[in-house]
């Protein structure tokens, strides 16, 4: 499969007027392309810092650097490319068996992710090369 079908820039509408920006996003379907089950977000960390490093057999995620910047290293076994999240209308979707690296965060970083399953540590591949492996049998 090629990146481009696992991975997708999202733009979300900005709905602010003269109080302010309001950015709006909405799961299921919508902006999201699935049920939201779980929200965490990532700040503190500078740009010598690599979070990620890992891939899942079955979320699927999005990140939108509501504050400041942060760069995504996306790696399908067969394509790399690295997407800088610099803009909080800007989101990043990724399919389940992309492996993913995030770095170069700016010191005022806030990377909010959404996910499509609740945390289960069996699902993810810590190790690149069990992830490459994994693909390779695919």
């Amino acid at each position: 499969m090629k990146l481009s079908e696992q991975v997708k820039i999202l733009e979300f509408f900005d709905l602010g007027d003269e109080r302010g920006n309001l950015v709006v996003v909405e799961g299921s379907g919508y902006d999201i392309p699935f049920d939201i089950k779980r929200v965490f977000y990532i700040y503190g960390s500078d740009n010598s810092v690599v979070r990620g490093q890992h891939a899942n057999r079955k979320t699927e995620f999005v990140m939108i650097n509501v504050s400041g910047r942060s760069k995504v290293k996306v790696d399908n076994g067969w394509e790399q490319k690295v997407i800088e999240l610099n803009k909080p209308r800007m989101g990043l979707y990724m399919s389940t068996m992309v492996w993913k690296d995030m770095f170069d965060f700016s010191e005022d970083s806030v990377l909010l992710v959404l996910a499509s399953e609740h945390y289960d540590a069996e699902e993810y591949i810590r190790n690149h090369d069990d992830f490459m492996r994994e693909i390779a049998k695919a």
